[in-house]
């Protein structure tokens, strides 16, 4: 079963897929968008990349604090899930994604990217990471 992970920021969708049993996780695309209200095309987006990859359920990252308070990020990326769950039929879940940029960007560095490619695929892999720890806690 093919899982998605959106990682969703106040310009861009990070967007990760698994492999189709659901082992591994590879970030795909950075979705882009000039204001942060207008989703109506990243859900188009998204929908066609889960037709492309016949995605079974979609994970959005839930970005807590470090002492697991919630704060305005929180509430933005729980108001995108509701937008989500109304143009897919698809399970839709949340899984926290603490460190999952920092996680991300250390397998960057550790990769000797300079800091302007980093930037350029941070959101799709911090996507990726955090995908990755929910199929390895085999949350399917």
């Amino acid at each position: 079963m093919r899982v998605m992970a959106c990682d969703y920021g106040s310009k861009t969708i990070g967007i990760a897929v698994s492999d189709p049993f659901g082992w591994t996780a590879q970030g795909i695309e950075i979705i882009r968008r000039k204001e942060e209200k207008d989703l109506t095309s990243s859900f188009e987006r998204i929908k066609e990349l889960i037709a492309e990859y016949a995605v079974e359920k979609v994970v959005v990252g839930l970005p807590k604090n470090m002492n697991n308070t919630e704060g305005e990020r929180v509430e933005k990326t729980l108001e995108f899930v509701e937008k989500l769950k109304q143009v897919t039929s698809l399970p839709i879940i949340t899984w926290d994604e603490r460190l999952s940029t920092a996680g991300a960007e250390r397998v960057l560095l550790e990769a000797d990217l300079s800091r302007a490619k980093r930037k350029k695929v941070i959101d799709k892999m911090a996507a990726a990471y955090f995908l990755q720890g929910y199929l390895d806690a085999g949350a399917k």
